[in-house]
């Protein structure tokens, strides 16, 4: 079969819903939610743009279950049904043309900017290492209800999504955010029932599935991004996210989507570099930066993959599909300069991404991931607003003009709360 044969081809999860094609958008955040953490007509229009683009799985950018507790400005909360006329409205856009749409649900933990919130909270009170404490404050324990009332938040959110036509919901288990901290030996050093042990620190994510299952109908899929490792020293490894994994295929998750890295070692954004030098080899030979451990999971594991990162051409995409290593290719970044590549790739077109590592010239901003986020928060932004992206914005204007938006945003989140 050639790439557009093998793309096109749907999915059929365990539970018998069916993604129509390979094609699955990993979670942006898109920060197009109001000031006050509401819903927008912006993500309805643009997550129309993706499904209409032939994108068979959308999932949104994470969606926070507390409002007290928000990764960054303008993220959408989920706490109670005010919204829901444009949930509904945000639900029905993405499943235009038989597509599917989740919600990706988070908790960021520590991972709070200080004009934010001061005082974050983490399973233990470790901080960030010190180039980070600038810009990230202590965090405060959680203590045991406090992590019970957090498994009973994801369940409240994930049943507002699904009476509002959601499909599902992801968990975000990456990344560094709270249920990846829970998991991270690093992060995690209680000596409760929360942690200690793998076994302990696993409990977390998994009270937090059970939970999400209880909470909605059979039909409704539930799955889970998770980092492979955290490339950072004491942290959570491989054998330990593929214990997680096998955990959860036990108990019957519909997706694991695989990806790596935090804010202190993003891998999720400048690829797996396990070894010196950047990239390595077999990843550019095989353009996903995580296909190598979704193989690891496949001899263990009878569950759907997603990979995402690092997929630029419509020949690397089919070849990670059919060799069995994954069965969605995810994409973020080509999505958000190109939405409707899945129906160009589809329709026989011999694809390669536009993406590229954005530059200034100026090698302390061009070594900033924050760099490359603005730039793409920037053309989701203009999809939002029904406006093609910009391909070849210019990306110290977007730097600039993103974190000016975060600053004000900041500010007046922080006036809201009576700060």
């Amino acid at each position: 079969m050639n790439a557009a044969e093998v793309l096109s081809k749907p999915l059929s999860l365990k539970n018998g819903k069916i993604i129509p094609n390979r094609f699955a958008k990993s979670a942006m955040s898109e920060t197009l939610g109001t000031i006050d953490n509401r819903v927008t007509q912006e993500l309805v229009t643009l997550y129309r743009t993706w499904a209409e683009g032939g994108t068979g799985l959308s999932i949104t950018g994470n969606v926070m279950i507390d409002r007290r507790h928000i990764g960054e400005p303008q993220n959408v909360v989920l706490e109670d049904e005010q919204d829901i006329e444009l949930l509904r409205a945000w639900a029905e856009a993405g499943k235009a043309d038989g597509k599917q749409i989740w919600m990706q649900l988070n908790h960021p933990g520590k991972q709070i900017p200080k004009m934010l919130n001061k005082e974050p909270v983490s399973p233990s009170a470790i901080p960030f290492r010190k180039e980070m404490q600038s810009m990230f404050g202590t965090p405060r324990a959680l203590t045991g209800p406090e992590v019970e009332d957090i498994v009973e938040r994801f369940a409240r959110s994930a049943a507002i999504a699904e009476k509002a036509g959601f499909d599902g919901v992801q968990i975000h288990g990456a990344h560094g955010y709270l249920v990846s901290q829970f998991l991270s030996p690093h992060h995690n050093q209680r000596s409760d029932e929360w942690g200690g042990s793998a076994e302990k620190r696993m409990r977390f994510v998994l009270e937090v599935y059970r939970a999400i299952r209880a909470s909605t109908n059979s039909g409704f899929c539930v799955g889970i991004k998770l980092n492979s490792a955290d490339f950072q020293r004491g942290g959570f490894t491989e054998e330990e996210s593929l214990a997680v994994i096998d955990a959860l295929a036990s108990e019957g998750i519909d997706l694991v989507e695989i990806s790596g890295g935090n804010y202190e070692n993003p891998a999720m954004a400048k690829g797996n570099s396990k070894v010196n030098g950047g990239v390595k080899q077999s990843t550019l030979a095989r353009e996903a930066y995580f296909l190598e451990f979704a193989e690891k999971v496949r001899k263990r594991a009878d569950v759907p993959l997603m990979v995402t990162g690092g997929f630029r051409t419509s020949e690397g995409m089919a070849q990670a599909i059919a060799s069995g290593a994954t069965d969605l290719v995810g994409l973020a970044r080509p999505l958000a300069v190109e939405p409707d590549l899945p129906n160009r790739i589809m329709s026989g077109e011999a694809f390669t991404s536009l993406v590229k590592p954005i530059k200034t010239g100026i090698k302390a901003i061009d070594n900033m991931a924050l760099m490359e986020v603005s730039w793409y928060a920037r053309q989701l932004g203009r999809m939002g607003n029904g406006k093609p992206p910009k391909q070849h914005d210019r990306g110290l204007l977007s730097l600039v003009e993103v974190l000016s938006v975060m600053t004000t945003r900041g500010v007046r989140t922080r006036l809201r709360a009576g700060e």
